[in-house]
């Protein structure tokens, strides 16, 4: 490594050793206070909300969420429906 002092060949190595997630968790932990809140704020409310939506739509394809279907459309011919 050229031009490098044994440390910082050291510091270049460590990082290119490092795996992607062990690159993501470092650079979570140096985060500040405001900046790790906004973060778990991004994460609870969109990375978990997609996973949501995507599981709803396997389920919904699969069959699995027929039996509401069936329930609301039987409340529905009795009058039984309410309003959220």
């Amino acid at each position: 490594m050229l031009g490098h002092t044994t440390r910082e060949a050291l510091a270049l190595k460590k990082e290119w050793d490092m795996s992607r997630l062990e690159k993501i968790q470092a650079a979570i932990e140096s985060l500040s206070e405001e900046e790790y809140s906004r973060l778990r704020e991004w994460f609870a409310r969109k990375k978990d909300w997609e996973q949501w939506d995507q599981d709803i739509e396997v389920d919904s394809q699969s069959g699995r969420l027929d039996f509401l279907v069936k329930e609301a459309l039987e409340k529905k011919s009795k009058g039984r429906l309410t309003d959220l």
